[in-house]
């Protein structure tokens, strides 16, 4: 009986090792269908596909003698989609694909070109020339052309009247026209107002004391002269109210000015980077990009190839490391895809990208012509983004590691965002006018009962007493004041 138990027992522990055997041959192999039995056949049955790619962060990274990265969790999900084991390798001379001097391909497009390999899964950029040699599936990831730049040597200092950038012109003007009307409203209700006419003396709110009451309200000072009518004091507590208000959302503007540098960039675009003369720049030798800027017909775009070509020998990086760390350490901008920037500048808290992007590409995977697999992959490639799948592996590798420094984008407040506080003070001026002429109107029929009179009348000549000009009213003092 314990023989037969002990046989039994060393039975299950060699099938138990054959089966960990077989796990570690599939996985050196590359094989990540894990629901293969399932799908019939076994693991075995399923095709092998060898790929290339290019250790690139966070594309393909190197993790002992493991692969990870992006490109390599897409090739899983991929397989699991499409159930077909691959091996990944490393391309042999470390370069994506050019055409050489000789006719050849290099790279990872040579190697599909010579079919060593039959997938290209790297950031791999789809071009015309490259299109002619091999077959691209559809764009996993969606770039285009900017421009990196160490923070601190982008930034241009402030200009003479950065105060005023709290504000858009717009709103500097609204604030501006609002000051001027209810200074003017002021003035009219203190004229009108029998409160605050005194006889023929002229009221203490002259248009310029009325500017001045204005301009003190927005100093946040005390109110002189003091209103005495209920008319004027409306006009003053409206224009208080949006005093304050105004106050406080231009300091709020002005500590985020301060505190933000997206708008003080030097550069903004490549018209920019080509008319400055501090930095120098470049791309990637051999790279898509630096064919990008050879073959167009933008002037722009042709200074800047001519600017870099007539200084190759130091303007062209040989891989992206080492233009990021060019970047870093002295006054060079790099030209590279946007997707790679955007991770460098997620990595480094010192770097930023300017707003410009040319050139709207993607990054597809690479095979031979005339491959089955070509449309396959696409298939599964715009289901996996219908699924968000690709925006999650996006997130995933390009997490920043700079927190939430970078604020959105800052903009100068508009007059639509103090829309309302503009609303309440027109209706108090109204309001404020209407109360004035109430008062008037009010005193006009006192006085017109007295004289017996018509209240029409008497309202006319208050009011043009009230408007007459000064030289006007000292003569008539004068002539009443004659024996």
């Amino acid at each position: 009986m314990d023989k037969s138990l002990w046989v039994a027992f060393c039975v299950a522990a060699a099938l138990f090792l054959l089966d960990e055997l077989n796990q570690a041959d599939a996985t050196e192999t590359g094989d990540s269908s894990k629901d293969a039995d399932s799908a019939g056949g076994g693991r075995k049955d399923l095709p092998m596909l060898y790929v290339t790619t290019i250790l690139e962060d966070p594309y393909v990274m190197a993790r002992g003698t493991e692969l990870e990265g992006y490109c390599i969790e897409l090739l899983e999900k991929l397989s699991e989609m499409l159930h077909f084991r691959y091996k990944v390798s490393v391309v042999k001379d470390g370069k994506y694909g050019t055409l050489s001097s000789n006719g050849n391909w290099t790279g990872m497009i040579g190697e599909i070109v010579r079919k060593e390999a039959d997938l290209a899964v790297a950031p791999l950029t789809i071009t015309s020339p490259r299109e002619d040699v091999v077959d691209f599936t559809q764009p996993f990831l969606h770039t285009g052309i900017g421009i990196l730049l160490e923070r601190d040597t982008a930034l241009e200092d402030a200009s003479l009247f950065h105060f005023l950038a709290p504000f858009s012109k717009e709103m500097w003007a609204g604030v501006i026209a609002a000051y001027v009307v209810s200074s003017l409203c002021l003035f009219l209700a203190a004229r009108v107002s029998p409160c605050e006419w005194d006889g023929n003396e002229d009221t203490p709110f002259t248009f310029l004391n009325s500017l001045w009451f204005g301009a003190g309200a927005i100093a946040l000072q005390g109110a002189v002269p003091p209103p005495k009518s209920v008319s004027v004091r409306i006009i003053s507590a409206i224009w208080w109210l949006f005093s304050i208000v105004l106050v406080a959302a231009y300091i709020a503007g002005f500590s985020f000015v301060l505190d933000s540098d997206a708008d003080q960039l030097s550069i903004q675009s490549f018209e920019d980077l080509v008319k400055q003369r501090h930095l120098e720049f470049g791309t990637m030798a051999g790279s898509s990009t630096l064919l990008y800027f050879k073959n167009s017909k933008n002037p722009i775009q042709q200074m800047v190839y001519e600017s870099m070509n007539r200084k190759k020998d130091t303007a062209f990086a040989q891989n992206y490391q080492e233009a990021i760390q060019r970047v870093l350490d002295s006054d060079y901008a790099f030209i590279g895809e946007t997707v790679s920037q955007d991770l460098a500048v997620a990595r480094h808290c010192n770097l930023i990208r300017t707003p410009e992007v040319l050139g709207a590409r993607g990054f597809g995977i690479a095979t031979p012509q005339g491959s089955p697999w070509t449309n396959k992959l696409s298939v599964a490639i715009l289901k996996l983004g219908e699924a968000g799948d690709l925006d999650y592996l996006r997130s995933k590798w390009w997490e920043s590691s700079c927190g939430h420094e970078d604020h959105d984008k800052w903009s100068p407040l508009k007059p639509q965002a103090l829309g309302g506080i503009f609303l309440i003070l027109a209706l108090g001026l109204a309001i404020g006018m209407i109360v004035a002429m109430v008062e008037l109107s009010k005193k006009s029929r006192h006085t017109a009962d007295q004289e017996k009179k018509s209240c029409c009348s008497v309202f006319t000549e208050e009011l043009s007493q009230r408007f007459r000009p000064r030289e006007i009213k000292k003569q008539e003092t004068a002539g009443k004041s004659k024996p």
